[in-house]
């Protein structure tokens, strides 16, 4: 293996996990975590499902039912009935207790932290912004309890061995690293490994054992996003994951900062290119509109941050227009409260014009006395004074602030930590239920599933592209209820990213092997891949990469008496050239 070096330990491109040997300093650039292994398993309901109950155990073609209680059968498709089972980031391709570093670029990078802190004997440090940490958080808690509140009494562990395997069908069968799949972690590591997480803010300079400089940049995705800068005194290293361009994001993604790189590192790219986000959000409010006239209900299968405050801002200025105020709106979760609380804690991530005045006694935004009121009337935010407000503050706040807010104060959304307790008094139909997990194999999204899906009335959006929607109804076939899929990333797409380069220039890019070359479905696109010069090195899973930059220089500090009495001024010149060619 190389002194220097990145290995790549995740698959999965916009679900990195790297790590970069860089001037004797071991740094883990994020740790995502593939929750796509979970769609091979049957859903975990809420309440007893008679239909997945009954399901068939799997008969292999010679007849052989000794995995009938490991696999089950439903339309064609063959799933394991047990606890659902997540594909962690490669942990035998370097010792991971020698990783002094952790880098997060955003909290859908960090769900798999937990297994690397606790688990490997990791001691070091992990640095990420405030936001990224507390909404990090937030998802890891909602994965926790989804899975610990509905458990199961087996486990399944014979189709996992390799001769068993390949007997199955597909696309168990080509399931890769399934020995990598691991249950969910608890909340006590999810705490502890939280407790080793530093906070820092943008352009905050970090130094790394006097070696390595590091800096978080603006990414301009997600409340708190970032990029990283890793420099040395002569070679500069960019890590750029999960990054957006888009004007409506207040806090701009700092492409400035990126500039003069020996190498940048691009992953987290779209994983919908030719899909517009704008045009997704259109047809989202079109199908949800028409499905609630029709008497029908609308299931939004989401995480409890990120899409689910674009869609808020959608349909707080598409409501009454479509005449659908008097429809109720449920967001469900057991960390909905927390949610939209932080999305008012961490106003001063999103619009940096306004950063100054959190501190001050008096309030950051306009019309924040407002918000202390029991009831906010329509006509004090109108269109044109929602606008104003827009561009004093960054129209981010108003995404994940105001308009969640108003919904919530003139009882147009209710949000509940679960279907148990007021939710079951309040609910009424029509309505549209925002609720997780986007996978549809655990959560209160289940239980919708299970109880609407009987009707042509009723109707499924999907609007995160982390999942097959085939794939994720696979399960509940055969299925009455209408699907549509509106999958919305804000993420660069290759025609953004062809344009940074040719801003920023760096001297090398390094990418996925996925981003060189068309996607498998449109080979004939070659549009959708990274085009440079000279052309991106490109990484896959498990494996090792020298990154091109050249010593060309190094700063060292010795004290003149030991280099005179040891070596003399030209042996020791002698030495320090051939340490460094």
């Amino acid at each position: 293996m190389p002194r220097e070096g990145k290995y790549c330990l995740s698959g999965h491109p916009t679900l990195p996990c790297n790590v970069l040997k860089f001037k004797s300093t071991t740094i883990m650039l994020d740790c995502g975590l593939d929750m796509t292994s979970t769609l091979n398993f049957l859903p975990l309901p809420l309440v007893q499902s008679p239909r997945l109950s009954k399901l068939p155990g799997l008969v292999l073609k010679d007849g052989s039912t000794f995995l009938d209680k490991e696999l089950k059968e439903c339309s064609g498709h063959v799933f394991v009935d047990s606890v659902p089972e997540f594909c962690l980031p490669e942990t035998e391709l370097l010792d991971l207790s020698t990783v002094d570093v952790i880098l997060i670029s955003n909290y859908h990078c960090m769900m798999a932290l937990p297994y690397i802190t606790e688990y490997t004997g990791f001691t070091g440090t992990v640095y990420a912004t405030e936001p990224t940490v507390q909404i990090g958080r937030l998802l890891m808690e909602e994965l926790v309890n989804s899975i610990e509140r509905v458990p199961k009494a087996q486990s399944a562990s014979t189709w996992k061995n390799k001769e068993v395997q390949r007997l199955l069908p597909a696309p168990l069968k080509d399931a890769v690293e399934v020995s990598m799949w691991r249950k969910c972690y608890t909340m006590p590591e999810v705490n502890a490994a939280l407790s080793k997480i530093q906070l820092v803010g943008y352009s905050q300079k970090i130094e790394l054992f006097g070696a390595v400089q590091v800096t978080p940049l603006s990414s301009g995705y997600a409340l708190g996003s970032s990029n990283w800068i890793i420099q040395s005194h002569y070679e500069k290293v960019s890590y750029v994951s999960g990054s957006s361009l888009l004007t409506t994001h207040p806090q701009p993604m700092d492409q400035a900062s990126l500039k003069n790189s020996d190498v940048l590192i691009l992953t987290g790219l779209t994983q919908i290119p030719t899909a517009n986000p704008d045009g997704m959000v259109g047809e989202f409010c079109s199908n949800l509109a028409m499905t609630v006239r029709n008497g029908g209900n609308v299931l939004v299968p989401c995480y409890p941050s990120g899409v689910i405050y674009d869609l808020l801002e959608c349909l707080y200025q598409y409501i009454d227009s479509a005449g659908l105020s008097n429809v109720p709106f449920y967001f469900i979760s057991p960390v909905a409260n927390s949610s939209l609380e932080f999305s008012q804690i961490f106003a001063e991530w999103l619009c940096h014009n306004k950063q100054t005045k959190v501190y001050l006694p008096e309030p950051p935004f306009p019309h924040a006395e407002d918000l202390e009121s029991d009831y906010i009337p329509n006509s004090d935010f109108s269109e044109e004074k929602l606008e104003k407000c827009n561009e004093e503050t960054g129209q981010g706040w108003i995404s994940v602030n105001l308009c969640a807010y108003i919904l919530i104060q003139t009882n147009k959304l209710k949000h509940y930590p679960s279907i148990h307790g007021d939710f079951s008094n309040d609910f009424k139909q029509p309505c549209v239920i925002f609720t997780g997990h986007p996978s549809l194999r655990f959560g209160d999204v289940v239980h919708f599933m299970e109880l609407w899906g009987k009707s042509s009335l009723n109707t499924v959006i999907f609007t995160e592209p982390d999942f097959s929607y085939l794939d994720a109804l696979a399960p509940y076939q055969p299925l009455a209820m209408k699907c549509v899929y509106c999958p919305i990333d804000t993420r660069l797409n290759f025609i953004q990213v062809s344009k940074l380069l040719k801003e920023v220039q760096p001297l090398h890019v390094v990418c996925p092997e996925q981003y060189t070359q068309p996607p498998p479905s449109q080979s004939h696109r070659t549009d959708l891949m990274i085009d440079c010069q000279p052309p991106p090195m490109s990484y896959r899973r498990a494996e090792v990469l020298t990154l091109p930059y050249k010593r060309r220089y190094e700063k060292i500090e010795i004290m003149p008496e030991v280099s005179n009495k040891r070596w003399g001024k030209a042996g020791f010149c002698s030495y320090l050239e051939a340490a460094f060619q």
